[in-house]
């Protein structure tokens, strides 16, 4: 893990985390006994997640080669996204966290109007509600460890015009204040989200919502969250948009990404289609590049030694298996869907090769 970035204060944040002799937040260091990429990294393990449990009935039903890939998948430490009143299931997760001295990865995604109505719609009905949300959040981590990436697409889409003009000075300055509480929490890294290089091209544009967002009290921002964009291309972004911001740290979601995003046609019946997975209908601009696209590959593992001091982490944030939306054939946002999970790890296994 790099060292803490410019956003917080590092004395007051760090102190409490040194759980392992000489690591930073003790997330290299602190080792237990789960597997997966997380001997690497000192991120929790759920050892019952969606793909954990798939690999469990593939195995009773003999289907041993979807079982393995699928354990490609459920072997790894994958982000929780936190749903409706989230303080049981916080606590859970960082009590079973701490007892193997690890560190979860939680998202935060609840903002009013959320994804602007569209496949993941929904979130709080007001700023107080929302507000009340993120104390259940805070009271269920206390002083356990844990990483908070908040609030995928809320900048973005302000900084896009999907958030009508009115909500948006409101919506930054509720993010503002989420990122005050959160950031009170003594092991608590918190992350704004910044959407990712193929969404808004100029990082110029990102800086100033992050600032009235309360970057300067965060720990940085995060990058491709859900989306398919290269490690090399979101690293490169994440460079001039931490540069911009007074060399804040950012973390970068690779579940998905390694084979880059949908950049072309495909028809019924065309070499790119891949497993058993639909074809899409438009170009790389329409919502099959980012909804659930075909040919699509595990990335690189979550690992928080990046080699780079300004990122502090390769995360799974998007849970690989989770649709993001009834598109290209796809079940509702956020539902677990085996096909697609099956074919992710089956284009990593073809990619490594």
């Amino acid at each position: 893990m790099a060292e803490k970035g410019l956003g917080r204060a590092t004395a007051r944040h760090w102190a409490p985390l040194a759980g392992c002799a000489a690591a930073l937040l003790a997330l290299s260091g602190c080792l237990g006994t789960s597997g997966g990429s997380d001997r690497r990294s000192g991120l929790w393990v759920d050892p019952d997640n969606p793909a954990a449990r798939q690999a469990r009935e593939q195995r009773r039903a003999g289907r041993y080669a979807e079982a393995e890939l699928m354990r490609r998948i459920a072997d790894e430490p994958i982000a929780e996204w936190l749903g409706p009143h989230p303080r049981e299931r916080v606590r859970f997760i960082t009590e079973s966290a701490a007892r193997e001295h690890r560190t979860p990865v939680l998202v935060a995604y609840h903002i009013p109007y959320r994804d602007c109505g569209r496949y993941s719609r929904g979130g709080a009905s007001s700023d107080a509600e929302y507000l009340d949300w993120i104390r259940e959040i805070v009271s269920g981590i206390g002083e356990r460890r844990a990483i908070v990436v908040l609030e995928p697409d809320a900048i973005a889409q302000v900084v896009d015009g999907c958030i009508p003009k009115p909500l948006r000075a409101p919506r930054l300055a509720l993010l503002r204040d989420a990122v005050a509480m959160l950031s009170a929490m003594p092991a608590t890294r918190i992350y704004l989200d910044a959407g990712n290089p193929g969404w808004i091209k100029d990082t110029e544009r990102l800086v100033e919502p992050l600032m009235k967002s309360g970057i300067d009290q965060a720990d940085g921002f995060a990058l491709n969250v859900s989306n398919f964009q290269p490690t090399a291309v979101t690293r490169a972004y994440g460079r001039r948009l931490s540069l911009q911001l007074g060399r804040v740290h950012f973390i970068i979601d690779t579940s998905r990404n390694g084979n880059g995003p949908l950049t072309s046609v495909r028809g019924e019946g065309d070499d790119g289609k891949s497993g058993d997975m639909g074809a899409v209908r438009s170009a790389s601009d329409g919502q099959e590049s980012w909804c659930n696209p075909p040919g699509r590959a595990l990335g690189d593992p979550p690992s928080t030694r990046t080699g780079d001091p300004a990122i502090d982490a390769y995360l799974w944030i998007k849970r690989p298996g989770e649709s993001d939306g009834t598109c290209n054939g796809g079940p509702p946002a956020g539902r677990w869907w085996t096909e697609y999970a099956l074919d992710l790890a089956r284009n990593a296994r073809l990619r490594a090769r």
